[in-house]
């Protein structure tokens, strides 16, 4: 991924944090794991890291997070007995 340049929207830990409702802590840890992808953009005598996050790569993250719907397991009906006479 490029350093951020153009038109793109570009966001800090803090920023998805609010949006996700979760600690800057656990955007961090997505971002150290390879989970979310963002660029580093402190000087390299820099100890602290200065993270920057695309929409495009957010909007991946949510997509890959996301809850799918189960697929609904077929009824299953229950045999004819031939010659039964039901009551019920």
């Amino acid at each position: 991924m490029s350093a951020p340049t153009g038109t793109a929207t570009w966001f800090t830990p803090p920023e998805i944090a609010e949006r996700l409702r979760v600690e800057p802590a656990k955007v961090i840890a997505w971002l150290r794991s390879g989970e979310l992808e963002g660029v580093n953009i402190a000087s390299r005598d820099s100890r602290r890291p200065r993270y920057r996050i695309s929409e495009k790569a957010l909007a991946e993250f949510l997509e890959r997070r996301s809850a799918a719907r189960p697929a609904r397991a077929p009824r299953r009906r229950k045999n004819a007995v031939a010659n039964v006479t039901r009551y019920f």
